[in-house]
């Protein structure tokens, strides 16, 4: 039997495509995020197109608990997902202590703390039954530090490091963890994070299709880290990590300054 994904973040960029590519397979599909409009168009949509079971649990994974009521929701509608997609989060361009303090801290409810609790719930009873898939969106922000966008790097860096000692504790018990590490993808996060403008930008992103199939590729054949672009990967095994740390702090702030 097809697995059942739950995918967070899917009302739009990466989630939708990761759901799309799911649906797809033939499995079901399990969307949150907080925007219902969104989450029923595409529940019909993939229903429409592939005629798998989709289910919608809209949630704001930035309020205190919502982790744990969605968890509760989705085993309380007797579904049991095989695959978690952690794939909400956001950014916010600015010098840290020139933006709001609630913003840094809602994104880490959202990008650390959120995908923790859901990581461990679901990937708990993954465990118990001696099988599944989790995929989490890290970034290749993940890599260095990043002034201009201080807070949402540094989450970054927790969910690249935090997928890959939980791979390293699951699967012995037929659990593995991915963490999907893209460069800038053109999504709404952009706009989202107050972004636009910046070098980063202007220069152009990934495509979020190919991007999420890729990850989604990864997650299924188990691997770590997968970084969407060879270019950007063998600048951050063996370019980066030589370079003076200063220098590298300027050449992040360039490509996140306005």
């Amino acid at each position: 039997m097809p697995a059942t994904a739950i995918v967070t973040g899917a009302s739009s960029g990466l989630g939708q495509e990761f759901a799309r590519i799911h649906a797809a397979t033939g499995g079901r599909v399990i969307l949150t995020a907080r925007r219902e409009p969104e989450l029923l168009a595409l529940k019909q949509e993939l229903e429409d197109r592939h005629g798998t079971e989709v289910h919608v649990f809209p949630a704001d994974l930035g309020q205190p608990g919502a982790a744990e009521e969605l968890y509760a929701a989705v085993r309380a509608a007797g579904l049991a997902p095989e695959i978690l997609i952690n794939n909400a989060g956001f950014g916010g361009q600015g010098k840290f202590v020139e933006r709001d303090l609630s913003r840094h801290l809602a994104m880490v409810d959202v990008n650390i703390k959120a995908l923790m609790v859901l990581t461990y719930l679901f990937g708990r009873d993954m465990a118990g039954r001696g099988a599944g898939r989790i995929l989490n969106v890290g970034s290749t922000a993940g890599f260095l530090p990043g002034p201009q966008q201080a807070a949402y790097f540094a989450s970054k860096a927790f969910v690249n490091s935090f997928s890959q000692a939980i791979d390293q504790e699951l699967r012995p018990r037929g659990v593995t963890c991915t963490v999907l590490a893209p460069g800038y993808v053109e999504t709404g996060f952009a706009s989202a994070a107050d972004m636009e403008g910046t070098a980063m930008v202007k220069a152009g992103g990934a495509d979020a299709p190919t991007v999420a199939k890729m990850g989604y590729d990864a997650m299924m054949e188990g691997r770590l880290v997968k970084i969407n672009s060879a270019a950007l990967n063998f600048a951050l095994t063996w370019i980066v990590p030589l370079l003076p740390r200063r220098m590298v702090l300027r050449l992040a702030e360039r490509t996140q300054s306005k």
